[in-house]
């Protein structure tokens, strides 16, 4: 007997409104439950809106708003990462140690990557 589901794929409106729902339940999951999230997106929001009012050209402020949605971004995989590996189990295992770490890192270079483009457009 053949247990296997048949899984259809939606297509048009109805698979973009599918996909849309399955992203604000990611980003609403990470609004409220990871920390580090809440932290980049507090800071999104506080240098965002001072990019947007800084007496820049508009291409300047919208590269400023585009890293950080890079750190958050770097976030989403990070976390996303780790949930997969806390569900294959949550022992101790040196693979899944350096998952962890090596997404975390992603994590620190987008912000490394940030920092430099703040500090090369405003202060250069």
């Amino acid at each position: 007997m053949n247990n296997s589901k048949t899984v259809l794929k939606r297509q048009g409106r109805l698979r973009l409104l599918f996909t849309l729902r399955h992203t604000f339940n990611g980003l609403k999951w990470m609004t409220r439950f990871e920390a580090a999230f809440q932290q980049e997106l507090a800071l999104f929001l506080l240098l965002g809106v001072f990019a947007w009012l800084a007496n820049i050209p508009t291409s300047d402020k919208l590269i400023l708003i585009a890293s950080l949605l890079f750190v958050l971004f770097a976030e989403l995989v990070n976390t996303a990462i780790e949930v997969v590996v806390d569900r294959i189990g949550t022992e101790h295992h040196e693979l899944s140690g350096l998952a962890k770490d090596i997404a975390s890192a992603s994590v620190f270079i987008a912000m490394m990557i940030s920092t430099l483009v703040w500090w090369a457009i405003l202060w250069a």
